[in-house]
């Protein structure tokens, strides 16, 4: 059975521990039976897309260097990555379709169960739009906004008009390359008519239609999800709340909610309150309803609501492994098909709720917003109608949970640092100017089995902030950063260098800063739009000392966005390579010679120590080149000449 995670929290190894002796598979133990993995793939020099193959370059050189059509290593691999760009920017950017058209029916109906919750939010992406405002009505300005926000999908002509917002430079360098997005699912279309057998065989004219896919996405669909999800549900304020599957409770209906769309989680945080239902828990025996988020659901309805994280992408199964879930409902995105295994045997329901999203032999309560109340409280009556039929003597609720504060934006950066009257970046740009900081890193993505649990992420952030870099996160590192203890303030004290412990202190925030879910990446795009913007750090975001880095990632939704991040102009380290590395042709244009076209690159490192130094070396790189001061603090890490 699994093996043991010698760096993972203490909840995760005790229920991993239980899972061995109940003799119940998890996705340790799937990916331990798989090994030795595919080397052919790992490498990204195998070909399926036409049934002349499969076809395999040999990597050595001796076999076969082509495959039937006359492909070679480089059209494969960058066919192969092109395509895994497109089904992540087709999921992120579904996302935002689905939100544009919850905003379009509260607009129209009075009776919706959904309403405008930000207004000031909307009228801000209303001028992106150039939609009038003054004079009219809250509910005609979002019908206008999700109807422009809808067209970005399917634009006949034009340009993306979300991705605008974007420095000018920014925008004048990606339209001289020819990958500023035209549409959002015109550029995953033609990524699948690129790479089909028979038409773009050019790796690097491949990787450009790759990245205006992923800009798309991550200036477009995922901005757009971010931007109106704030319209409908409230823009996030920071706010206290826990962390861990210590947050469940042996006395309470206890629901998981996992997943990605705020649609269906926030009705639910918010029926969940309801007093009948709370009512009829205690009629079964209950003392309340427990809520808590799985995956990047959980950060939405954390940062809105407060709910806390019961844990990350990994710990699906370990929270059924308590034995004190009596629902968990799942929507789209990183749900395991394995769950369905776990929780047949403990009294769990498992409950799809997505006509895009279901799993053989589950129940499915299919979500729609239009009746969004009703059946998030069909959801909730499941659960507690459950409850009954839980063993107490199979209940094993580890003790573990930590405290944190989440739901920071790039608006509350304005205020938070200068106040609510003089609302400004300036501080921030002044304490990177000065030496204080030395620059900023975001820290995001998966957990994956196939690193040591966790290990990635909290060993690359401590090393990041001990030498004076402030962290944003976002997605399951978030999660992973909260149950370690790193989104407190007091952690500054423990963690990081003395420059990043007086900005701490000064303004009373974390050493890292949870921004949200993994379409909230878009909110560091806006945070390094505003960077730039204050001046003083040169005059786009690739002069900008910052890094980004996705350490354990997993899915091809990383991969889409570490694409629109490299784009953007931002180096980029993850552990395990993207799979081409049997192209020495792409993998030198990915890590060197992109950088001369964007201004940002790919980096590869296992070690995530020594992928932090690599970040640190970049950012003191970007440090020099600016004329910056000296940092104002003796360093743990001593950049090599």
């Amino acid at each position: 059975m699994a093996k043991e995670l010698k760096y993972a929290d203490k909840a995760s190894q005790e229920m991993v521990k239980r899972a061995s002796e109940e003799n119940i598979e998890i996705v340790w133990d799937r990916y331990e039976t798989m090994q030795p993995q595919c080397g052919f793939g790992s490498l990204g020099i195998c070909c399926k897309i036409c049934n002349m193959g499969p076809c395999r370059i040999d990597p050595f050189g001796e076999g076969p260097q082509v495959g039937v059509c006359g492909a070679n290593a480089d059209t494969i691999a960058a066919r192969n990555i092109a395509r895994m760009i497109a089904g992540g920017s087709a999921a992120h950017s579904d996302h935002g379709r689905d939100i544009a058209h919850t905003l379009l029916m509260a607009a129209k109906d009075p009776n919706c169960d959904y309403k405008i919750k930000d207004e000031e939010k909307l009228k801000a992406i209303a001028a992106i739009y150039n939609i009038k405002t003054e004079g009219r009505e809250i509910n005609e300005i979002a019908k206008d906004v999700a109807l422009a926000a809808l067209e970005e999908f399917g634009r006949s002509e034009g340009e993306v008009k979300m991705a605008s917002t974007a420095p000018k430079t920014r925008i004048k360098l990606w339209r001289g390359l020819g990958i500023m997005p035209r549409a959002i699912d015109r550029e995953v279309v033609e990524i699948m008519h690129r790479t089909t057998m028979g038409v773009d065989a050019d790796y690097k004219n491949i990787i450009k239609q790759g990245m205006r896919a992923a800009l798309g996405d991550g200036w477009g669909g995922s901005m757009i999800a971010t931007e109106l999800s704030d319209v409908l549900f409230g823009s996030p304020n920071p706010l206290r709340s826990k962390a861990n599957l210590g947050v469940l409770q042996e006395d309470t209906v206890n629901v998981i909610v996992h997943g990605h769309e705020p649609t269906l989680s926030d009705i639910i945080a918010i029926v969940s309150r309801d007093e009948k239902l709370i009512a009829k828990a205690k009629e079964k025996g209950a003392k309340g309803i427990t809520l808590a988020g799985i995956c990047c659901t959980a950060n939405e309805i954390l940062m809105r609501h407060g709910i806390p994280l019961a844990g990350s992408f990994l710990q699906q199964e370990l929270a059924m492994m308590t034995g004190a879930v009596d629902l968990m409902v799942v929507d789209v995105q990183c749900v395991m098909p394995g769950l369905s295994s776990v929780a047949n045997c403990f009294h769990t329901k498992l409950v799809t709720t997505s006509p895009k999203a279901k799993i053989l032999g589950v129940d499915h309560i299919e979500f729609r917003e239009e009746d969004a109340v009703k059946i998030a409280t069909q959801i909730l009556e499941t659960a507690i109608d459950n409850f009954p039929n839980r063993n107490s003597k199979k209940v094993q609720i580890p003790k573990d949970s930590e405290q944190l504060i989440a739901g920071f934006t790039a608006e509350s950066v304005f205020n938070f640092l200068g106040g609510k009257y003089r609302a400004t970046y300036r501080p921030l740009n002044d304490a990177i100017i000065t030496g204080r900081l030395r620059g900023a890193a975001a820290v995001i993505g998966c957990s994956n089995p196939n690193f040591e649990y966790e290990e990635g992420h909290i060993k690359m952030v401590k090393e990041l902030i001990k030498n004076d870099t402030l962290v944003v996160t976002t997605g399951c590192n978030a999660v992973t950063c909260a149950k370690h203890g790193l989104l407190k303030p007091e952690a500054a004290f423990e963690y990081a260098g003395k420059g990043l412990q007086e900005i701490c202190r000064t303004v009373g925030i974390p050493p890292v800063l949870h921004l949200g879910s993994c379409v909230d990446n878009s909110r560091i795009l806006r945070v390094l739009t505003n960077i730039v913007a204050e001046g003083g750090l040169g005059d786009d975001i690739s002069d900008l000392p910052v890094a980004g880095a996705a350490p354990e990632w997993m899915s091809e939704k990383a991969v889409a966005i570490g694409f629109y991040v490299v784009a953007t102009g931002v180096y980029t380290m993850i552990g395990h390579p993207l799979p081409m590395m049997g192209s020495k042709n792409l993998y030198k244009y990915l890590t060197e010679e992109i950088e001369k076209e964007t201004g940002g690159k790919w980096a590869f490192e296992l070690d995530p120590v020594e992928a932090a130094h690599k970040m640190l070396k970049h950012i003191d790189k970007k440090r020099k080149a600016l004329k910056l001061k000296p940092m104002m603090y003796e360093q743990a890490f001593k950049p090599q000449e």
